[in-house]
Formats: C-alpha cells, structure tokens, sequence
C-alpha cells in the first residue's frame, strides 16, 4: 500500500486541490512539505496532532517535512468564526514558539537526507515594510477573492478588522516563500484552514508562474461517535505539556476511548499497520471486555509523546488504582494519579488518630460518621483497609514523607499532604 493509499485508508484526506496532479508528482519524486501552527498558547493539545502526524507519515516515505511555527501570523490571528482574538505581546509569542518548537521536535526525525526542518515565518516576515508587503503581496490578491473565503465571509455581519482580514495573505505569503526557499510543494493542515491553504496557492501560481506545481490537502475534523467534542475531559483540554495534563491523565484519556471510536483513532493517531490495526478491530468486535485496542492506542501515544519512561510510570499508576496497592507507588506518582482528587494539608505534621484525620480533613462528615466508617470497614490508608478506632497515622503511613492517600468506599479518594 502505498502512501496516498494509505492515507485514504485511513480516513485522513479531507481535501485535495488537485488530487491527480499530487499523486502524478508523488509518483515522480519525493517532495518538501509543510504544516503551521500558530503559537496562541505555550503547549499543543491533542487536537493539534493529527496534521503533524500526517506530515510525519510522509517523512516516513520518503518525504521531507517542514515543520512551521508562525511567530509572526501568531501576532495577527487566524480569524475566530465569532469575534476578534486578544493580541498577544511578543514576548509571549516568542515563548510560546519556544515551547511549541520543542514539543513538535518529539514527532520527527531531524537527521538523515529527508530529515524535518524547522522554521519561523518572523525570520522572513518581520523586516518586510508596509509598502513590500502591499505592492508585492496585496496586489495579486482580489477583494472579492478574499471575500469568499468561509473564515472571512461568516464574520462580515459581526464585523471583522483588517489586521484578521488580511490574515490569510501573510499564510499565504509563506506557502510562496517555503516553495521559493525549500522546494515545498505541498501544504497540509485543519479542514478549517482550506481557505488560507488556497491563497498561498493562488500567490505561488500568480507570482512563481502557471507553470509551478504545488498543491494543498487537508485533514477531516477528528469527532467523536457520541458528539461530544474530541480531546476534552472533565478538567479540560488534554495538553502535550506534562505539567498541564499529566502522562498518566494522557494515558487515561486514550485507554477510555469508546469501542465506536478506538478503531478510528489508531487509524489517525498511530503508526501501527493495517494489519496491526485490523486484528485489533476484531478484538474490539469479538472480545471487547479484554479492552486490547484501547491498550494498544493508549501505549503508543503515552510512548510518542512522553517517551517510555513516562509509559511506564503511567501503567504502573493505573495498576495500582486498580489493584489497591498504593504503597507501591513513588511520591512522583502520588502527584500524578491522584492530581485532582480533593486534598487536605496536615500542617503541623504530628500523628493523628485516623477518626480526627477523617473530620478534620472533611472525609467524613461528622466524628459519629467518621467511626462507623471506620468500623464498618470503608476507610483505606494507602490501599490498606484500616478497622480500628483507635489507629494513629504516623511516619510510615506518608508515601516518602509527603503523602497519605485515604480512600472512603470504593472509589472516594483523597490525598493528605504533609
């Protein structure tokens, strides 16, 4: 299977400009070609992998991916659908592509003929004067061109600054410039950035020549089968960055994927075969209890972007939630698999009976409901069931000094801190 049958088959072309022209020249050569994002925040979440992973399966065909942080069309904004966006400082541009930079430098190889290459659109646009920029860009892009594009037309009614209308002429302006520089001749990205897509195509093909080829692809909206949005939780977006989302909460994100989504999802996210894939899909259908693809998809996104380490630490964790066996588990991992339970701060460090524990930490309600949960057998100390009244927690109940985990009935956890 080749690489556009890949990608067909699993699921990921959306659009195409010129789809036979593309596979023409795919045939032919191995190509430069890109993906952008803008550095609006200091860390990617999940729903920003899927067009950076396409661009990875190409590199791993032979490809050479250029991977783009806009510093500078960060400090513009791709218009928003129902308003303006806040405009950010350039120090925080700069930081965030700092940070963004080094996340994208996770999913490819930088080394070998076809190793990735990462650029910055402020190298090249930040010294371009207002005059270049009207006269040599401005020019060959119509008003009514612009006019049709969907990101601009659903704002015409609430109303839309300049500064964001002419947002997709600085994107396209780099598609001209990477084409010019790099020999990129493809560009991939979000079904929503089509129309910036187009324009980059539209300057290349009115200012290189009729003659130039280069096309433009994007990639469908990842959803979900129940509606609900992708790649949120309870708590929120599921960040790339570590001290966002954790890499046992990313870990847990995947392993809860639905039987009607788990299939789909490794088809966009991993790099696992049809084969592999495939024999999944009849586990799903035939033994879905044992949760294998839900595993298989968990492992090797935890392992892309954390590393094995961090996969490892993530099982253990899960393990030891579901086992019981708390102890087992470092300080480090404490911080991890309970980092949005309810805490309790236990200042002055003394042992405590575990009733007065239960009250003061407002685990139990009352010292009558504190005593018989204890006696009834509800009360866990580090996955340990406690039945005492008169039981103290000292030194050897806190995990490296730091923690003591309470569990109340089966599933209520609580986390003292010293």
């Amino acid at each position: 299977m080749n690489l556009l049958e890949d990608l067909q088959w699993r699921g990921i072309v959306y659009q195409q400009t010129d789809a036979e022209g593309m596979k023409e020249t795919l045939e032919k050569e191995k190509i430069s070609l890109y993906c952008g994002m803008d550095p609006t925040g200091d860390s990617m979440h999940i729903g920003h992998l899927l067009p950076f992973l396409t661009l990875r399966r190409f590199q791993n065909h032979g490809h050479r991916p250029i991977v783009l942080v806009g510093g500078a069309t960060g400090l513009i904004g791709d218009p928003k659908a129902t308003e303006e966006r806040t405009l950010q400082t350039i120090e925080t541009v700069q930081h965030n592509v700092q940070c963004l930079t080094e996340q994208l430098k996770t999913i490819f190889d930088f080394d070998g003929e076809n190793g990735a290459i990462m650029v910055n659109n402020y190298d090249w646009t930040s010294e371009m004067n207002m005059i270049t920029f009207l006269r040599d860009y401005g020019k060959h892009i119509g008003i009514n061109y612009m006019l049709a594009k969907d990101t601009i037309a659903s704002r015409l009614e609430t109303g839309i600054s300049f500064t964001e209308f002419a947002y997709t002429i600085m994107q396209g302006m780099d598609f001209k410039h990477l084409y010019e520089n790099h020999q990129c001749k493809l560009q991939i990205g979000g079904s929503d950035q089509w129309g910036n897509i187009t324009t980059g195509l539209e300057l290349i093909r009115k200012m290189v020549g009729e003659g130039s080829k280069a096309y433009g692809m994007t990639i469908p909206l990842v959803t979900k089968a129940d509606g609900t949005k992708f790649g949120k939780t309870e708590s929120g977006a599921v960040w790339l960055d570590p001290e966002k989302t954790t890499p046992y909460e990313f870990y847990q994100f995947w392993i809860n994927a639905a039987d009607a989504d788990v299939i789909k999802y490794l088809k966009y996210f991993t790099f696992l075969s049809k084969e592999e894939i495939e024999a999944l899909e009849q586990s799903v259908q035939e033994e879905a209890h044992l949760r294998k693809a839900q595993k298989a998809l968990a492992e090797e996104m935890t392992r892309m972007i954390h590393g094995e380490e961090a996969l490892n630490q993530a099982i253990k964790i899960s393990e030891a939630l579901f086992s019981g066996e708390i102890r087992n588990l470092s300080a480090s991992e404490i911080k991890q698999g309970f980092k949005d339970v309810p805490s309790y701060e236990h200042t002055t460090g003394e042992e405590i009976n575990i009733v007065e524990l239960l009250v003061e930490a407002k685990i139990s309600p009352s010292k009558r409901q504190a005593r018989e949960d204890v006696g009834n057998g509800a009360v866990y100390v580090n996955g340990e069931r406690v039945t005492e009244l008169e039981y103290v927690l000292s030194e050897k109940d806190r995990i490296e000094g730091q923690f003591t985990v309470i569990r109340r009935g089966k599933k209520k956890y609580f986390l003292i801190k010293y």
